[in-house]
């Protein structure tokens, strides 16, 4: 059981330490132990389901060779979900159904030790643990950029009654000093997942009732969700009353203040939902059917699993680690180097500075190289006057990987489709993936995406290549037009086309340009300027 759990914390945590917003998932593990242990002291004795009268014993034998059943299935589960796991590292459907065999698992030998009893014993810090897998993208996109809109919604109106003036802008918040960004004012939404947790857990160690649990973990995100509206005013008003710079310096206390007020909160909370439960704990549980029940020793002289079990399903389980690793190592000794680039901004372009990248876009996206530019132009020909409607504000971002665990990961996540909404931006169009020749044999396969500001007239034309460092040889992409190693799409043939071809994390790079102005640009003119600027800045190493 512990290779198993250990095999699937292991898979998670590479998003608890990329995405702060599951951060807490390192200590979930912990708690799910501690729980486990309190009811371990408790147990009911074991209950002898499989001790039948002899007109039963035909029903006990199919109800037995049904979980038996369903557990082979849980463990011949993983061996395509591991294998889909290590080249999708982002793909978070794959963690539930991973997550499912490993509980299901636990909870079939569970059963077989103590019966049903035991499993609705410990059936709570098993499930404890689903805590920490993260939501899947549909679900939680649309909760927390809600969420978001809301907190910062609020934030502006209570900021403007206070007569300071404000402006909504998506996700962000203009004041007199600058724009105070979500990842300053709104990020504290996060901690939506921790108040559930933090909800969970302590309903759990007061072993409150189904309903008051419900309540408690009900309180805890509506402490965090008010938390988050104050944490945004607060910062809000620190950029208004100082400068936006102030903001960084209050960021991070202002969002320890949340979790300890979620903490606090939640704790005072279950202390009132706990102060009129009368009477003790009954530390044994009885069956009012009249069955027999008996004692630890027995059921574990009775219902434990001959050891030879436990060894074909550990032997197993190495068979599925060494045979995945070894399908995506014979894979690459047949793959080929792509010629290699960069980028040289345009560093003479009026307006050219060099950005800041933030100490908490770092933490994130934990890059091994990494530029971030900004630069005017003009939609007028060259020669003409500029006019406020044809201004156009550039923006490029670069960024490297070298080889690691969650390199895919992590590229994928500094994308126009997830940034630029998060910043009041509204996709219009996908016009798909061109490849944009470079200086001699380079080639860029960027995929052009269209958004509108939500409040304002402004148009961003965006463009996205993801770049593999290696390929093999031979290898054909989905779409002939695209270049070598590029990923324009992660849809399911796509993942499966990885897997497939043995590819994982070797390495890569990311492009990223956007176009903002309040002109209009048709799309052709808008790769014309990409693929001239393509040749301009990307040099070959």
């Amino acid at each position: 059981m512990f290779a198993l759990w250990f095999i699937l914390c292991r898979h998670l945590s590479d998003e608890w330490s990329v995405n702060e917003q599951y951060s807490y998932g390192w200590f979930v593990p912990f708690f799910a132990l501690l729980l486990f242990w309190l009811r371990w002291e408790d147990r009911p004795a074991a209950h002898a389901a499989r001790v039948q009268a002899p007109s039963s014993k035909l029903q006990s034998r199919t109800g037995i060779g049904v979980v038996i059943a369903a557990a082979i299935l849980a463990l011949l589960v993983l061996a395509p979900v591991r294998l889909f796991e290590v080249a999708n590292p982002d793909w978070r459907p794959l963690g539930w159904v991973h997550a499912a065999a490993v509980a299901a698992i636990t909870l079939i030998v569970i059963w077989w030790i103590g019966g049903m009893p035991w499993v609705r014993h410990f059936g709570f810090p098993v499930a404890f643990f689903f805590v920490a897998v993260p939501w899947i993208s549909p679900i939680e996109q649309p909760i927390v950029q809600g969420l978001m809109r809301v907190a910062a919604a609020v934030a502006t109106e209570a900021i403007t009654l206070c007569g300071i003036p404000a402006q909504l802008e998506g996700n962000l918040i203009r004041v007199s000093t600058g724009l105070v960004g979500v990842s300053e004012a709104c990020s504290g939404v996060r901690s939506l997942q921790t108040s559930l947790m933090i909800g969970l857990l302590f309903g759990e160690l007061k072993r409150l009732s189904v309903p008051r649990r419900f309540f408690l973990v009900l309180g805890a995100v509506v402490i965090a969700i008010l938390a988050n509206f104050g944490r945004a005013f607060f910062l809000v008003w620190v950029a208004a009353t100082d400068s936006v710079a102030a903001v960084e310096r209050w960021h991070d206390i202002a969002g320890y203040t949340i979790v300890a007020v979620v903490f606090l909160g939640s704790l005072l909370l279950t202390k009132a939902l706990d102060r009129d439960k009368v009477g003790s704990r009954n530390s044994e549980v009885g069956n009012g059917n009249g069955e027999a029940t008996i004692g630890i020793e027995a059921a574990s002289q009775r219902f434990l699993l001959p050891k030879s079990y436990f060894l074909i399903c550990l032997l197993w389980v190495l068979a599925v680690e060494i045979g995945v690793e070894s399908w995506y190592r014979s894979h690459e000794k047949d793959l080929t180097v792509i010629g290699g680039w960069t980028v040289r901004p345009p560093e003479k372009a009026p307006g050219f500075r060099e950005l800041k990248i933030e100490d908490q876009v770092r933490q994130t996206l934990r890059f091994d190289e990494g530029r971030e530019v900004v630069w005017k132009s003009s939609l007028n020909p060259a020669g003409a006057p500029p006019s406020p409607s044809s201004a156009l504000t550039n923006y490029l971002f670069f960024f490297r990987w070298n080889p690691g665990s969650a390199s895919v990961l992590r590229a994928r996540a500094h994308r126009p489709d997830i940034c630029l909404p998060s910043a009041g931006w509204t996709m219009v169009a996908d016009r798909g993936a061109k490849v944009y020749r470079g200086p001699g044999d380079i080639e860029i396969a960027a995929r052009h995406v269209i958004f509108k500001q939500t409040h304002g007239n402004a148009v961003a034309h965006t463009f996205f290549c993801l770049q593999e460092d290696k390929i093999r040889r031979g290898e054909t992409r989905p779409d002939a037009e695209l270049a070598a190693g590029v990923q324009p799409e992660w849809s399911m043939a796509a993942r499966v086309r990885v897997v497939r071809n043995g590819i994982r994390n070797l390495g890569q790079q990311v492009l990223e340009v956007v176009v903002m102005g309040a002109g209009v640009m048709g799309d052709e003119e808008a790769e014309g300027r990409f693929g001239q600027l393509v040749r301009d800045v990307v040099v070959e190493k």
